[in-house]
C-alpha cells in the first residue's frame, strides 16, 4: 500500500467540510459551524506536518537529492493517445512545503475567527467560505497536471470572491469583489493561452513530462517551441509571458495589482488568509512550479526580474502614505511578493546559483507567519476601535498588551532586524541580487529601508502616538481564540529563520551551503534601523512633523497617496475609451442592426399572415373551391409533361 495514499484526506477534508456548512450549517449547527470546520481542518494540518515530516526526513531524498513522488494519478479526459487531462498528486519539495504553510495559516485563520467572526448572522456560511477557499489552494499546490493547477486556480478565483464580498450588503464589498473577480479573470486568460502553447508542443500536460522535453534540447518539441515564434519571439517565450501574467493576476504584481487594496472590505481574517500565504503567494508557486523551464529562457526570466522589483518599489511607496492599516498592509503584501518574484528572476538554476530560488521560497515561507500575524493584529485592532483608519487609533500598548508584542515582533520580522524570521529570508535575496543584478539589488536595498520605516509609522501609529485611552466598550484583546493564533504566530515570526530551508527546498533538489555575512548584512539592518528611527521621531509622539515632512514632498506625496493615479487611469481607459469607443458602437449595432433586422423580419412575417389569413376561411366551399383549382393544375402539369 502506498504510504501517501492519505494525502487525498488533506484537501478532501475542507471540501466535506464546505459541502457540509454550505447546505446544512445555518439549518442545524450554526452555532457550532466554526468549530467543526477548524476541527476538519486541524485533521488537515496535522496530515500535513506527518507528510512533510515523511518526505524530508525519511523517503523524500534519493542519492542526496530530493526527488518527485506522485501517489495518486487517474487519468481523468483522454484526447489523444499522448494528451490527456490527469488527476494527481504530486509531491516534491516546492509543494510538501506550500501544503504545510497553507494548512497551517489557515488553521491559525479558522482558530481566530471563532472569536472575531462570534455573532455573525452568517456564521456557517462564512466558514464554509473559508474551508472552500483552503480546499482549492491546497488542490492547486498538490496538482500534477497544469490543467489540473487552472481548474483549481479559477476555483481560488470564485472563493476569494465570496470571501471578499461576504459583506454583500456593503456596496464597496461588493464592488471590491467583482474588480478582484474582474481583473484577475483577465490574468487567467494569458494564462489559459500560456497553458495551451506550452501543452501543444510539448505535447503533454503533465507537468513532469512537460518540464523534461522543455528543457531537453534534444527533444524535438524543445526545438519546435524555440524554432516557432511570433512578432519576432519564440513560442516558448510568449508561452512562459502568459503563464507569468496568470500569476502576476493572482499576485497582484504591476500592472495588475488595483484588485488587492480594494480586498480589504472582506472580514479581516479573509485578508489574513488571502494575502498572508495563500492567494497571493500562488503566482511565486506557479513560477517555482515551471522553474525549470523559465530559466531555459531567459527572456521571460528578466521579466519576473524586473517586474518584481518594480512592483516591490511602487507598493512601498505607496504604502508609506496610506492611512488605513489593512491597505497599508495590503501594499506591503504586494510589495513582499516582488521580492519573491524577482529573487525567482534573478536565479540560476542548481547550486549557489539557485540562490534566489531558495530565498524566494524562504522569504514565502517566513512572510506566511508575519504578515498572517500582521492581518491578525490588525484584525484584533480593529476588534477594539471599530475602525480601520490609523487616526482614530493611538496609545493602545497598554489595553492591548499581547497584539502590542506580538505585532512589534512582525514589525521587527518583516524589516530584517535579527534574529528575527524575515532577516535570514530577505538578506538571502538580497544576497542573490547583489551577485546577478546590482540594479535590482539596489532597488531591494531601498524598498528594504522603507519597509522598516512604514511598518514602524503603522505600530507607533497604532500602540504610541497618543495617551492611552479606552476605545470601545470591550475591555480586552478578545476571547482565548483570537489570543492564541497571535502568540503562535508570534512565535513562528521569531523562530522560523531558523529553518533549514536550504537544506530542503532548493532549485535541483540538493542542499545548498549558506552562512550570514555580517558585513554584507550590515548595511541592510542599517538601513532598517535608519527606517524605525525615522519612524520613531515622527510618529511615536503626536505631532506635526509627519504633515510637514508630507508638505516637504509636496505632490509627490499626495501622487503616492492617490496611488499613482493608477486606478483612475484604468477607470479612463474602459468608461472613455473602451465604452465609448467600443462598447457605444457594439450597442447601437446590436440594437439596430441585429435586433433590427429581427424585429422586421418578426413585422414581415405579420403582414404576410394578415394579407393570407383570409385563406383560412373556415368556409368548406372556399376549401373545395381550392382544391378544385389545385387538381386542376396539377393535371395541366402532368399533361405538360407527358408531351
Amino acid at each position: 500500500m502506498n504510504i501517501y495514499s492519505y494525502i487525498a484526506l488533506i484537501p478532501l477534508l475542507p471540501f466535506a467540510a464546505f459541502v457540509l456548512l454550505g447546505l446544512f450549517g445555518r439549518k442545524y449547527f450554526n452555532t457550532v459551524s466554526g468549530i467543526l470546520g477548524t476541527f476538519t481542518l486541524g485533521i488537515s494540518t496535522l496530515l500535513s506536518l506527518a507528510t512533510a515530516y515523511q518526505y524530508f526526513f525519511v523517503d523524500g531524498k534519493v542519492d542526496g537529492v530530493f526527488t518527485q513522488i506522485i501517489p495518486l494519478k487517474y487519468t481523468w479526459l483522454q484526447f489523444s493517445p499522448n494528451l490527456s487531462i490527469d488527476m494527481g498528486i504530486i509531491l516534491d519539495p516546492l509543494s510538501v512545503m506550500m501544503l504545510v504553510v497553507v494548512t497551517f495559516v489557515s488553521l491559525m485563520v479558522h482558530i481566530f475567527s471563532l472569536g472575531y467572526m462570534k455573532g455573525e448572522e452568517r456564521f456557517a456560511t462564512y466558514y464554509s467560505f473559508l474551508s472552500l477557499f483552503t480546499f482549492s489552494m491546497l488542490g492547486l499546490v498538490l496538482s500534477s497536471n497544469i490543467f489540473q493547477i487552472y481548474m483549481f486556480w479559477e476555483l481560488v478565483g470564485v472563493s476569494s470572491f465570496l470571501l471578499i464580498g461576504f459583506y454583500f450588503e456593503k456596496p464597496s464589498a461588493v464592488a471590491a469583489a467583482k474588480k478582484a473577480f474582474i481583473v484577475t479573470r483577465f490574468a487567467d486568460l494569458g494564462f489559459l493561452i500560456g497553458i495551451l502553447i506550452l501543452s501543444f508542443h510539448a505535447q503533454t500536460l503533465d507537468f513532469q513530462t512537460l518540464i523534461a522535453r522543455l528543457t531537453d534540447p534534444q527533444s524535438s518539441q524543445m526545438l519546435s517551441i524555440t524554432t516557432a515564434s511570433f512578432m519576432g519571439i519564440s513560442m516558448l517565450t510568449w508561452g512562459l509571458v502568459l503563464v507569468f501574467a496568470g500569476g502576476a493576476g493572482k499576485s497582484a504584481m504591476f500592472p495588475l495589482h488595483i484588485w488587492l487594496p480594494d480586498a480589504m472590505e472582506g472580514p479581516t481574517p479573509v485578508s489574513a488568509l488571502i494575502h498572508a500565504a495563500t492567494m497571493v503567494v500562488a503566482g511565486v508557486y506557479l513560477v517555482g512550479r515551471l522553474f525549470p523551464v523559465f530559466v531555459f529562457d531567459g527572456a521571460a526570466l528578466i521579466i519576473v526580474t524586473y517586474v518584481g522589483a518594480f512592483s516591490a518599489l511602487l507598493a512601498a511607496v505607496i504604502a508609506c502614505t496610506q492611512t488605513d492599516i489593512k491597505r497599508v498592509l495590503a501594499y506591503s503584501t504586494m510589495s513582499q511578493i516582488g521580492y519573491m518574484m524577482f529573487a525567482m528572476g534573478v536565479s540560476g538554476k542548481g547550486g549557489e546559483e539557485g540562490l534566489g530560488y531558495m530565498a524566494s521560497l524562504f522569504h514565502l515561507f517566513t512572510h506566511a507567519f508575519f504578515k498572517s500575524l500582521l492581518f491578525l493584529g490588525a484584525g484584533a485592532v480593529i476588534h477594539m476601535v471599530h475602525s480601520n483608519d490609523m487616526k482614530d487609533m493611538g496609545g493602545l500598548r497598554k489595553l492591548m498588551p499581547i497584539t502590542h508584542i506580538t505585532f512589534l515582533i512582525a514589525c521587527l520580522a518583516i524589516a530584517g532586524i535579527p534574529p528575527f524570521a524575515g532577516f535570514f529570508s530577505k538578506e538571502e535575496i538580497l544576497l542573490a541580487a547583489f551577485h546577478s543584478n546590482k540594479l535590482v539589488f539596489f532597488v531591494a536595498l531601498f524598498t528594504s529601508g522603507l519597509t522598516a520605516f512604514y511598518m514602524f509609522r503603522l505600530y507607533f501609529s497604532i500602540f504610541w502616538s497618543k495617551e492611552t485611552q479606552q476605545h470601545s466598550e470591550h475591555h480586552d484583546e478578545g476571547p482565548l481564540s483570537m489570543k492564541i493564533p497571535l502568540i503562535i504566530l508570534g512565535a513562528c515570526a521569531l523562530l522560523a529563520g531558523f529553518a533549514p530551508i536550504a537544506s530542503l527546498v532548493t532549485s535541483d533538489g540538493k542542499e545548498i551551503e549558506t552562512h550570514i555575512d555580517v558585513l554584507f548584512s550590515l548595511t541592510p539592518v542599517l538601513l532598517a534601523i535608519t527606517g524605525i528611527l525615522l519612524a520613531l521621531s515622527l510618529y511615536k509622539k503626536e505631532s506635526d512633523k509627519a504633515t510637514k515632512v508630507a508638505n516637504t514632498f509636496g505632490g509627490f506625496y499626495r501622487t503616492a497617496y492617490k496611488k499613482f493615479y493608477i486606478d483612475e487611469l484604468y477607470l479612463f481607459v474602459t468608461q472613455k475609451i473602451i465604452f465609448n469607443l467600443v462598447g457605444k458602437p457594439s450597442a447601437w449595432i446590436d440594437k439596430n442592426i441585429i435586433d433590427g433586422m429581427m424585429n422586421k423580419l418578426a413585422e414581415g412575417t405579420g403582414v404576410v399572415s394578415t394579407q393570407i389569413k383570409g385563406l383560412q376561411s373556415g368556409k368548406v366551399q372556399s376549401y373545395a373551391l381550392y382544391f378544385f383549382f389545385g387538381i386542376m393544375g396539377l393535371s395541366a402539369l402532368f399533361i405538360y409533361l407527358l408531351k
